[in-house]
């Protein structure tokens, strides 16, 4: 099976915005953990794991469908956050912009009547829609708890529960 030249650059492009999202997920993290929000940081670095997982699937779709991945270089991504509250937000930023460019290449799949590409996109379309949501429940647990010390810690807390990490869920 083939795809065209314009689908083959469109995933392409995907996975770098997949690899950029995983690092900057992974400077989150990091961030997270010097500035001692242990739940944060273990909810990032699985988020930035999520992200490369995301890459992984487009880079073997174009492998197996003869178009060969191109691997990007990322540049470095933002590493000093003035809040828990900003990471949040920037994160929600990521997967809209994330969600945008998915919306696109499905356009273009329907268009070019590429059907199993458009298949495969699905579950990015399904999962966006997860990730959207995860984030904006987040950004609602600042407004429920409160941006005292005690509210951020509970939402580190909520953080660290949330992370798909069963050693955390207990945090």
């Amino acid at each position: 099976m083939r795809i065209s030249t314009k689908m083959k650059k469109a995933l392409n492009d995907q996975i770098a915005l997949e690899s950029a999202a995983s690092n900057s997920y992974l400077a989150m993290a990091s961030w997270c953990e010097v500035t001692g929000y242990q739940g944060g940081a273990t909810f990032f670095y699985a988020q930035s794991d999520e992200e490369k997982t995301h890459m992984l699937k487009i880079i073997h779709y174009l492998n197996d469908v003869g178009a060969i991945a191109t691997i990007p270089a990322v540049k470095a991504p933002k590493s000093s956050y003035r809040s828990l509250e900003e990471t949040i937000k920037t994160a929600l930023k990521n997967e809209q912009s994330v969600t945008k460019a998915i919306h696109k290449i499905v356009e273009l799949a329907h268009k070019e009547k590429d059907h199993c590409t458009y298949a495969f996109l699905e579950w990015f379309v399904n999962e966006q829609v997860q990730e959207e949501t995860k984030f904006e429940t987040i950004l609602q647990k600042f407004d429920l708890l409160g941006r005292d010390k005690l509210g951020i810690n509970e939402v580190d807390k909520f953080l660290a529960s949330d992370s798909g990490d069963p050693a955390s869920s207990t945090a």
